[in-house]
């Protein structure tokens, strides 16, 4: 099945937007599995169900730190992944711009963010959401709209992926596993909305998240299975001068 036929001058027009560069992503995109292979024992289920070409839309849930790194490295096409912008200062924003991320106000719409979205899936390319908008347990509870949005907006194709591993059970939001651990992704058969001309509907928009996010618990239980994996859990909260 193909993605809907779309233009940047359909609503909301794209053609100012910015399609993020992917030059240096796709030459470090090679050392960057080496890296982490020689680190970690990484395992990845069913890459093949990623669309070879075309739009597609990766949505995974999202447990450690280092989830958007190894999405970046081992989905099998470069990825585009939206970034909360506080990450994009000093280095760290330089080496994120560079290789094609997007910076998200996770606060309030971001309209910007939005549209650089739809200019990389309207030229074919492949965007990286985690629906639950920031790390924690990895279970879907809490999912956003935006993927819904992006996929009634573009036709592009929803692959889901479950991410285990990255973050150690009691491990805060910026922990990193030891060295040899193991990480494993699956990823889902891609699902396929039909798209919405504009104007779509709050309801709309909200129906069609809920079917995403069932599809992606769904999912979720599948990998579980497949890997014999779990989840780390519920972010520890900080701990005070009275702890």
């Amino acid at each position: 099945m193909n993605a809907a036929r779309v233009s940047h001058t359909d609503l909301p027009r794209t053609t100012e937007a910015v399609h993020p560069p992917t030059g240096l992503l796709r030459l470090l995109r090679p050392f960057a599995r080496w890296f982490f292979e020689r680190r970690y024992d990484v395992h990845v289920h069913d890459a093949h169900l990623v669309p070879g070409t075309g739009p597609a839309i990766i949505a995974s849930n999202h447990i450690g730190l280092l989830d958007g790194p190894l999405m970046a490295a081992f989905t099998p096409r470069p990825v585009h992944a939206l970034t909360k912008k506080e990450m994009f200062h000093g280095r760290t924003g330089v080496a994120l711009r560079a290789v094609g991320q997007i910076p998200l106000d996770r606060h309030g719409v971001d309209p910007t963010a939005v549209k650089d979205c739809l200019k990389v899936l309207r030229d074919g390319g492949v965007v990286g959401i985690y629906p639950e908008g920031t790390r924690g347990d990895g279970e879907l509870e809490r999912f956003h709209r935006g993927v819904a949005y992006l996929a009634l907006a573009t036709g592009a194709p929803v692959v889901p992926m479950a991410v285990f591993g990255t973050r150690e059970p009691g491990g805060g939001t910026d922990s990193v596993p030891a060295s040899g651990a193991r990480f494993d992704f699956v990823y889902g058969a891609p699902v396929y909305l039909e798209a919405h001309p504009w104007p779509r509907t709050s309801s709309e928009v909200l129906r069609a998240t809920d079917d995403l996010r069932n599809i992606l618990r769904t999912h979720l239980v599948h990998a579980k299975a497949v890997t014999g994996r779990s989840l780390p859990g519920p972010i520890p909260a900080p701990r005070t001068l009275k702890d």
